[in-house]
């Protein structure tokens, strides 16, 4: 093959490889190539020397990472959305060239586990120190895989992630080595327990009998925001619509009715009168009533969930601890409480939206016994409401409750705490949309996760920071590139 067409196989490789990814990094993944297309990459990497391999993984983990450019446009400026895309795409390469270098030098049955341990660790650290945590971890990506899902009840989303690339490390180690990698019966036959234990083990959970209360919530949302400039005539129309929606779910019997993040954005002087209003529509339709609601003083503004109980008492004040980027470049005001209180004689606890991408933030939910959380949420243009809704799911699973969520361009969304959907609904603008479910309410379902935390994962930051140290250090005798099995 001549050097000019070899040049082009590489590229095309590396094209076709970045295409794949878009559909592993894409804001609604496709859940099972996520399993398989990181071993392309990674043995990219594996297989030839570096220098060829960086300019055949960049372009790839860049097309990738790319294609939710137009998602990150609504929410940040461009200089923003590069530097987020560049990140992202260099995280990327250099969780490959590590683990590379500790494959190439030891070529052993153990090296199977720094590509997922490596991924463990940078998940673990993202979701303890940035703002936005964790989002768009791979492992939300099996949102809808029930029985790997039901591995976050154990190690939450670390275990989860470990596990889903694990098997794309191993498949990459097993092309490049094959029975040559020292003692690499080993690596295959332990993915494949752990794989098969874990389905094992979430088939078994999703099996076990649910019994409790049936509870029937009510979901609704009207897209159309009221900013604290509206007119009283257009806030009017859209307030009359909410109340329509909650008579109604109420007619049909719900017990609980939960309406979106942010419904209005009030200035102070109004809030009494709002307050007034859900006041009474709750007491009129003998409802609990959860209502998303911003407040606007000019300096600090502030985001707060409001919950009335059906004889019009405002029982509970929850104000939001994690913001959204619009929320933190406008200064918003973070709370600090954790919001729970007997409803229907069970534990539920209040949060919203970007609270719930947060493990650390739902666990302590986990640790107060709530069996059901009540999320009003707001979701960006449509784009996002699958993996906003499946993150918050997540949460359910780690701790065993149900979660109501009522998003504004987004999804209408009931789960149980096995992470089931039970109901599901995308929301749209006046006259709007309500949806019921029934949840069978059990109480809090024990999980490992809510004892431990995210234990797996802090021991995954101790043994990446050891496989580091690994791949600058001994330098194997052996060849850097693979032998052909």
């Amino acid at each position: 093959m001549s050097r000019s067409l070899l040049i082009f196989a590489k590229l095309a490789l590396a094209v076709a490889t970045g295409v794949l990814l878009r559909f592993v990094l894409d804001l609604h993944p496709v859940w099972w190539l996520v399993w398989i297309v990181p071993a392309l990459p990674l043995l990219i990497a594996i297989r030839f020397k570096p220098r060829e391999a960086r300019w055949m993984v960049a372009p790839a983990v860049v097309i990738g990472a790319s294609c939710n450019f137009h998602y990150y446009r609504l929410v940040m400026p461009l200089f923003a959305v590069i530097l987020v895309i560049g990140l992202q795409s260099w995280l990327w390469i250099f969780l490959i060239f590590a683990t590379r270098r500790v494959i190439v030098r030891y070529q052993s049955w153990w090296t199977v586990l720094v590509y997922p341990v490596l991924w463990v660790a940078v998940d673990s650290l993202c979701a303890a120190l940035l703002p936005d945590g964790n989002w768009g971890s791979l492992a939300y990506s099996q949102g809808d895989n029930l029985p790997v899902l039901q591995i976050a009840s154990l190690f939450g989303v670390s275990g989860v992630l470990f596990l889903v690339t694990l098997v794309p490390s191993t498949v990459a180690v097993a092309v490049a080595y094959g029975r040559s990698l020292r003692r690499g019966w080993i690596a295959y036959a332990l993915t494949s327990l752990l794989l098969v234990a874990s389905l094992a083990y979430g088939y078994a959970r999703l099996h076990q009998p649910v019994t409790g209360a049936a509870t029937t919530f009510g979901i609704v949302s009207i897209d159309n925001p009221i900013g604290p400039h509206a007119s009283a005539a257009y806030a009017s129309n859209i307030r009359s619509g909410y109340d329509s929606l909650v008579r109604s779910l109420a007619s049909q019997g719900a017990q609980i009715v939960v309406l979106p993040e942010k419904i209005a954005v009030l200035v102070p002087a109004n809030v009494s009168n709002w307050q007034q209003h859900f006041s009474a529509l709750a007491l009129q339709n003998r409802v609990w009533l959860e209502v998303g609601i911003g407040i606007d003083d000019g300096r600090s503004p502030t985001n707060w969930a409001w919950l009335f109980t059906p004889q019009g008492d405002l029982v509970s004040s929850y104000e939001k601890h994690h913001m959204a980027p619009p929320e933190r470049r406008d200064h918003y005001v973070s709370g600090t409480e954790y919001n729970v209180l007997t409803v229907e004689g069970q534990t539920y606890g209040l949060a919203i939206c970007k609270d719930m991408h947060f493990a650390a933030f739902g666990r302590e939910y986990g640790l107060r016994h709530a069996a059901v959380m009540l999320v009003p949420a707001w979701d960006f243009a449509y784009l996002d409401g699958w993996l906003e809704a499946r993150t918050t799911v997540f949460r359910g699973v780690e701790n065993g409750y149900s979660i109501v969520r009522a998003s504004r361009e987004g999804l209408l969304t009931a789960s149980d705490p096995y992470g089931r959907i039970l109901a599901e609904m995308p929301s749209s603008e006046l006259p709007g949309r309500s949806l019921l479910a029934t949840i069978t309410v059990t109480g809090p379902v024990s999980t490992l996760y809510t004892c431990i935390g995210n234990l797996f994962g802090w021991l995954c930051v101790a043994a990446a920071a050891l496989f580091l140290v690994l791949g600058r250090t001994q330098q194997h005798k052996s060849s850097p590139v693979p032998r052909k099995a």
